[in-house]
C-alpha cells in the first residue's frame, strides 16, 4: 500500500518544481536577454514484480514491471532568439544569434526545431551554437550574457545591468577615455564601436566581445541573465569569426525575454491539476491506513 503513497508524493515534489520553475519564466517576462527554462522529469526505475510459488511448487511467474514515480531531474534553458524591443538608448544592445552547422554527409545546414536542437537519423543530437556577449566580473572571471542594458559608469567603464564589465574582442574592458561624449557612442552591425572626443573627431573603442558557445547547454546558469562555462572545451567557446557566423549587433534595441506567455500559463495550470491529483491520492491512503488501523485492528 506505501508504494503508492510514495509514488504520489514524488509526483507532488516534481508538480511542485514544475510549478516553481514556470513562476520564475513567468516572473522574468520582462527581462532583457532572458531565456525560459524548462523541467525536464524522469521515472524512477521500474520494479519487476513477480508472484511467489507455494513451497511445494517453488516456481514464481511474473506479474510485470511497475514504475514507482517521477523526479525532477534538471531544468534546462531554451536559447532559441528573442524578439528585438527598440529603446533608442545608444548603450542599450541587442544581439542576433542566427548561427547554423552543415551537415557534413549532404553539405546542407541542419535544421533546428524551435528547442535549438537536431536529431539525426542515428539518434545523435546536435544543438544549435549559441553568440553570448563577453563580460567579466570583479574577480576576474569571464561571464556571458545575452542581457544587453548596458550603461556608463563614472569611471567610463561600459557596465551591464548587474555591474559587470563589458569586454572587447581581446577580452579587455571597453572604457570610454575622459573627453568621449557617451551620447555619441554608436555601433555598427559587427559591434565595432566609436565615439567622437571633444573636437569631434572619431575615436575607435574596439569591438564588443562576442562569444560563440557551440554547446550552449554546458553553461550554467548564475543568475541576473549571466552564465559561466565550466569547461570551455567541452563547451566549445571560441571568438566569433566574421563573415562565418552570422551574428549581428543592432544599437538602440534590447532582446526581450523568449518566454511563451500562452505556453507559460497553460503549463503553470497543468502543474497545477497534477499536483492536486496527486495529494487527492495521498489522501485516500491516508483515510486507508485510519481504518486499518483504527477500525480493522478492533477486529
Amino acid at each position: 500500500m506505501l508504494r503508492g503513497l510514495y509514488t504520489a508524493a514524488s509526483g507532488m515534489i516534481a508538480e511542485q518544481r514544475r510549478h516553481d520553475t514556470v513562476t520564475q519564466n513567468i516572473a522574468n517576462l520582462n527581462t532583457p536577454g532572458y531565456k525560459s527554462v524548462n523541467t525536464v522529469a524522469h521515472s524512477f526505475p521500474e520494479m519487476l514484480i513477480s508472484l511467489m510459488g507455494d513451497k511445494q511448487v517453488g516456481a514464481t511467474s511474473r506479474i510485470g514491471k511497475l514504475v514507482t514515480g517521477v523526479f525532477a531531474e534538471e531544468s534546462l534553458p531554451a536559447f532559441t532568439q528573442g524578439d528585438l524591443k527598440e529603446t533608442g538608448n545608444g548603450t542599450d544592445f541587442a544581439l542576433i544569434s542566427q548561427l547554423s552547422l552543415t551537415d557534413p554527409a549532404t553539405g546542407q545546414p541542419y535544421a533546428f526545431d524551435a528547442s535549438g536542437k537536431f536529431v539525426t537519423e542515428d539518434g545523435e543530437v546536435i544543438y544549435q551554437p549559441q553568440a553570448f556577449f563577453a563580460v567579466e566580473d570583479n574577480e576576474g572571471n569571464v561571464r556571458y550574457t545575452r542581457d544587453g542594458s548596458f550603461s556608463v559608469n563614472a569611471a567610463g567603464e561600459l557596465r551591464t545591468s548587474s555591474g559587470y564589465r563589458v569586454l572587447d574582442d581581446t577580452g579587455t574592458a571597453i572604457v570610454l577615455n575622459p573627453g568621449l561624449a557617451v551620447d555619441t557612442l554608436t555601433s555598427d552591425e559587427a559591434g565595432n564601436l566609436t565615439a567622437l572626443d571633444n573636437t569631434g573627431a572619431p575615436v575607435n573603442l574596439g569591438a564588443l566581445g562576442i562569444t560563440v558557445v557551440e554547446q550552449p547547454y554546458q553553461l550554467v546558469r548564475e543568475g541576473n541573465g549571466v552564465y559561466r562555462v565550466a569547461d570551455e572545451e567541452a563547451a566549445g567557446v571560441r571568438a566569433l569569426v566574421p563573415g562565418a557566423d552570422v551574428a549581428g549587433v543592432r544599437q538602440g534595441y534590447l532582446e526581450v525575454s523568449n518566454v511563451d506567455t500562452a505556453q507559460s500559463m497553460v503549463d503553470l495550470m497543468a502543474a497545477q491539476r497534477a499536483y492536486e491529483s496527486n495529494q487527492k491520492i495521498i489522501q485516500y491512503y491516508d483515510r486507508s491506513l485510519d481504518k486499518a488501523v483504527n477500525e480493522v485492528g478492533r477486529v
